[in-house]
């Protein structure tokens, strides 16, 4: 199966449709702050694209920092209809929200945008370097390319088959993994002295819950990764410069990975 196609992946559009229920304005200023921490010079003025639009809370943050426009993408149905309704709540006339995968978009088509803004989704569509080349053509010259991809770890292998496992099981085994997933998750974090209620009700930067968090941790696939190092050389050789970037320290991965946060600028 091509792993690139829409059959072929988690359902995170039903995820997130389920999610979107939950954003109030502590999710959606919580989105803003960590779009605040990639771009501290402002959205102010800027055509803004979002490639795997998710739920649409990130388009909405973009929206309130005061983007010009927002042309939200996705390959799931699904969460494009929740980014409609999601951003709904602002004006129509500022933003567009298609069903389209990122290898299917083209400048000439969708056109180009002061910042291109890709959260966790590229390491998601079965060829991530094809992926980010083809996400680095929709930004303007001079513009600003955000991603955010899985740090490569020792674990990486078995990750990707219990997504695979998870993704197409049925819902009595999603939820057996879910709950030995938490269970020895909790458990650590109890182990190493720190609150694990805490961690059940925390809100993180990009606004998304514990439990829906988990979700889509466990079923995100396809599944790809890659060091800092390579993410700065291999996008840099593509006509950008690194501008800054939030590299996670290296891990074993036992209760999965983290994102490498870059904001590249185009040359």
């Amino acid at each position: 199966m091509d792993l690139t196609k829409r059959e072929s992946h988690f359902e995170f559009g039903k995820n997130w449709k389920d999610y979107a229920a939950t954003i109030d304005r502590d999710r959606i200023d919580a989105a803003a702050k960590g779009l605040g921490k990639l771009f501290p010079e402002g959205l102010a003025g800027k055509t803004f694209l979002d490639i795997g639009c998710g739920s649409g809370l990130h388009s909405l943050a973009a929206l309130s920092l005061g983007a010009k426009s927002v042309l939200a993408t996705d390959i799931d149905e699904n969460s494009v209809s929740t980014t409609r309704q999601v951003l709904s709540r602002t004006s129509k006339e500022r933003w567009d929200a298609r069903v389209i995968s990122v290898f299917d978009m083209s400048p000439e088509q969708v056109g180009t945008f002061d910042v291109v803004y890709s959260w966790g989704v590229l390491h998601h569509t079965g060829a991530m370097w094809r992926a980010i080349e083809a996400a680095t053509k929709m930004v303007k010259p001079g513009g600003q390319f955000a991603l955010a991809i899985y740090a490569k770890t020792p674990l990486d292998a078995a990750w990707k088959l219990e997504k695979r496992i998870y993704s197409k099981g049925s819902n009595a085994t999603q939820w057996l993994l879910r709950q030995t997933f938490v269970a020895a998750l909790l458990s650590a974090q109890a182990l190493r002295g720190k609150n694990p209620v805490a961690l059940l009700s925390s809100t993180k930067a990009r606004g998304m819950n514990f439990f829906h968090d988990v979700h889509d941790w466990l079923g995100g696939y396809p599944y790809e990764t890659a060091s800092g190092d390579d993410l700065h050389d291999r996008i840099c050789s593509m006509g950008f410069s690194e501008e800054r970037s939030f590299r996670i320290q290296d891990s074993i991965g036992l209760f999965g990975s983290g994102c490498h946060e870059f904001v590249f600028r185009s040359n």
